[in-house]
């Protein structure tokens, strides 16, 4: 068995910018089990903390009292395990906030940012090259977007691009909750 290692791995779900179908930017709603699943993904990989990211007050509001839930709740004496995931949650309104918040945190550090796509591109690295950058100090944002995918602004202001997810067929529309379980496993899985 591989040797596993921790990396100072930050998540991003962005619910703006993202676009529609039609490739309109929008904001999309907050999905519950989204943030459920994604900050149990987290805690099982040991990376986070997973930053929420909406400029909508409402959704923001919902997030906050989901997570209240959660760890302070009802929910946490429930399911203490549910509250270590959830503690893990972050809300913020911008991508510049989160990046702000990883930099206060890492001593002026701003994190690498890595954007995800179910769209193919020439210019995405492999999870093998980013698990080698991964095994420095250095702070990584993986940045996942919600609806039809992250706008081009969030994807042309990022570092690097992911390779997407493929299956073994031509469709390719996995939920941002799978997407990102799978992601996590070939990045700092056991077998990674």
């Amino acid at each position: 068995m591989k040797k596993s290692f921790v990396p100072n791995l930050h998540l991003a779900l962005v619910h703006h910018p993202v676009v529609n179908k039609s490739g309109d930017v929008i904001a999309a709603a907050v999905t519950n089990l989204d943030l459920h699943d994604i900050a149990r993904a987290a805690r099982t990989y040991a990376v986070g903390p997973l930053y929420v990211v909406t400029p909508l007050n409402d959704q923001r509001q919902l997030v906050e009292r989901l997570i209240d839930h959660w760890t302070r709740g009802a929910g946490a004496a429930y399911n203490p395990k549910r509250r270590q995931a959830l503690e893990l949650i972050r809300i913020t309104e911008t991508l510049e906030g989160v990046i702000e918040d990883i930099r206060n945190g890492t001593a002026g550090t701003p994190p690498k940012t890595i954007v995800t796509s179910a769209r193919n591109s020439r210019s995405t690295i492999s999870y093998g090259r980013l698990r080698r950058m991964m095994q420095d100090d250095r702070p990584y944002l993986l940045i996942f977007g919600t609806a039809w995918g992250l706008a081009q602004s969030v994807i042309s202001g990022a570092n690097y691009m992911l390779e997407p997810v493929m299956g073994n067929k031509d469709y390719n529309h996995l939920s941002v909750r799978s997407a990102a379980a799978i992601i996590l496993d070939r990045l700092v899985g056991r077998f990674a």
